[in-house]
């Protein structure tokens, strides 16, 4: 399949803005389809399997960052290239967003033939002939998605302080309904997970690095060496020292990590 003959998605709640740039897009052989809410270019990125998805980041009810990360835990979307076509022009959202996935940050300001060559450039990078061998048949449920999202952000930022809110806002719901999947899908609370994680990832970083237990509890969010001495010794039945000890010199004892 050339470039010439891809579809494009682009997902904007005020289109009339970008009209100029939409006319270019549609002044190519490119199919392009326009979807004015994030809820509507999460259900047609689903549907449509489009070969780039232009995304703007300001959007009500759920901006362009949560949707990202939600559609990268579509398994038939997640390699779509995704460019942020936004008027965020902070260097901090602009580092988010690259941070996020997407393979290029463009303002609306600019000239409609930098957009054209731009999605040119990673429409000929994309190897999306057709989808891999591998990829699971089926789709999954929404709840499925965001809870892989809410995961992955979760274990991406285990050293930041964050709230329930936070965290739901940031895979495009709110905090009850994000408190229920966890539930219905893994059988624990968001915080007992978060707990878990933290743990799990103190494992790897006992075994893997020479990293000091005030350095381990920074880095998996704990607020001091006492305090994630103490959970690690409640959930493993030893300390921290202990276990890294062990660990060097025969099989690791398992421990249990529901979800990940």
């Amino acid at each position: 399949m050339s470039s010439q003959d891809r579809h494009i998605l682009v997902i904007d709640d005020a289109p009339e803005n970008i009209r100029e740039l939409l006319q270019a897009l549609r002044g190519q052989s490119w199919r392009v389809t326009l979807a004015t809410t994030a809820q509507q270019g999460y259900q047609r990125a689903q549907s449509l399997l489009p070969d780039l998805i232009l995304l703007d980041v300001r959007m009500p009810g759920m901006d362009g960052f949560a949707l990202c990360r939600l559609l990268q835990e579509l398994p038939r979307a997640r390699e779509t290239p995704i460019l942020f076509l936004t008027s965020a022009a902070s260097p901090e959202e602009r580092l988010e967003g690259l941070n996020h996935g997407a393979v290029d940050y463009i303002l609306k300001t600019c000239e409609p033939a930098e957009l054209l060559a731009r999605v040119q450039i990673h429409l000929r990078l994309a190897r999306r002939t057709e989808v891999p061998d591998d990829v699971p048949e089926g789709t999954p449920s929404r709840d499925e998605v965001v809870l892989r999202a809410a995961m992955r952000l979760i274990s991406k930022r285990l050293s930041s302080p964050f709230t329930l809110e936070e965290i739901a806002s940031a895979v495009g719901t709110y905090d009850k309904r994000l408190s229920a999947i966890f539930r219905q899908q893994l059988g624990m609370t968001v915080f007992a997970w978060i707990r878990e994680e933290r743990l799990r990832k103190s494992r790897e970083l006992l075994v893997d690095t020479t990293l000091g237990m005030q350095e381990i509890a920074e880095n998996i969010g704990f607020r001091s060496a006492c305090n994630f001495t103490t959970a690690f010794r409640e959930r493993l039945g030893v300390t921290p020292s202990q276990y890294r000890r062990s660990a060097r010199q025969e099989p690791l004892p398992e421990m249990a990590h529901r979800g990940g």
